[in-house]
């Protein structure tokens, strides 16, 4: 099949092109993002495959779908990205990669929760700089804490597996619970959940109703001083309120791989560019914030996942008309 790879990196072309030798595809990687502005570059493929930060909204979709495109594929697990809808009315099939790698972002989210709560990173440049004074370095353990994970698929059953091993206190909330976390967690209801919580760990995808779960409305609710962890969308949060709570100290600690306006700055390099966007340039500026660019699921083992059940969802729908990892309204 011929096949159109936006938000392509140079991570994206090497597992792609190495794995797709059983499957024979025909590969055109394109660096720009899926967009209104850049859709034409992907009219006449039959597929189509996107990022998380892809704009594929219903004039993107209705486009594609006008010139040829059949098939739709993420390489993510979340497809927020992704109008259905129209997707749906356009007989345009829409896979995406349900399990590419759980414990890639478990083992993320503990190495944040780990270097903000041990400083490590900032023993880090200093010790580059040939100081080794320790003052101002003192951490916490996390066998003295309570663990909230709010979202308890399967990366948040592997990030409470993976805690268990610390010998913290753990919690958990979902409206659909997971018999497998019981045997590490107990579920709590919503209040306890916040009322409890030292730090709360968000794994749960982006819909309406988990839009901004943490507002002005629910934040104080929490834990003075609670440890705020986010690997999983950034409009989980309102990134206003959580400057508020930052400056009045409710939050105590901030752990962020995303960010809600995310697209125009992440995976490219702006190190010579004035910053535009007020709220991360003030995120940036918390010494009890750490910020990464959304590279939680980037390991080894993970692209390889990626590239397989991407390249073979194309491979069955070709084949077939049909694709297990098929997503829906």
């Amino acid at each position: 099949m011929k096949i159109a790879i936006f938000s392509s990196k140079s991570y994206d072309r090497q597992s792609l092109e190495r794995y797709n030798m059983p499957f024979g595809h025909e590969l055109t990687f394109l660096e720009p993002r899926l967009s209104p502005e850049t859709v034409a570059l992907g009219r006449g493929f039959p597929g189509v495959c996107i990022f998380v930060n892809d704009n594929c909204n219903a004039e993107v979709v209705a486009d594609l779908a006008k010139h040829g495109t059949k098939i739709i594929a993420t390489r993510s697990a979340g497809y927020n990205q992704i109008h259905l809808a129209t997707a749906k009315q356009h007989g345009v099939m829409v896979a995406r990669v349900p399990a590419y790698s759980p414990n890639a972002v478990s083992e993320f989210t503990l190495a944040l929760i780990l270097t903000l709560g041990r400083k490590t990173h900032k023993a880090y440049n200093r010790t580059r700089e040939f100081n080794f004074e320790i003052a101002g370095l003192e951490g916490f353990e996390l066998r003295d804490k309570t663990v909230g994970v709010f979202g308890t698929g399967k990366i948040g059953q592997m990030v409470i597996k993976n805690l268990s091993g610390f010998g913290c206190r753990l919690l958990a909330y979902d409206k659909y619970p997971n018999e497998a976390v019981k045997q590490w967690a107990t579920y709590v209801d919503g209040p306890t959940f916040a009322r409890e919580s030292d730090i709360i760990t968000l794994h749960c995808p982006l819909t309406p109703e988990t839009q901004h779960i943490l507002n002005q409305e629910t934040m104080p609710y929490l834990k003075d001083g609670v440890f705020i962890v986010n690997t999983s969308r950034g409009a989980l949060l309102d990134t206003n309120t959580v400057i508020k709570f930052l400056k009045n100290g409710k939050i105590g600690m901030l752990a962020i791989d995303v960010y809600e306006e995310e697209a125009d700055y992440f995976y490219r390099d702006l190190s010579d560019k004035v910053p535009t966007n007020d709220e991360l340039a003030r995120l940036l500026t918390f010494p009890n914030v750490l910020v990464t660019s959304h590279m939680a699921f980037l390991t080894d083992h993970a692209l390889r996942n990626i590239a397989e059940t991407t390249l073979g969802n194309f491979a069955e729908f070709e084949k077939t008309g049909q694709c297990a990892n098929a997503v829906s309204e």
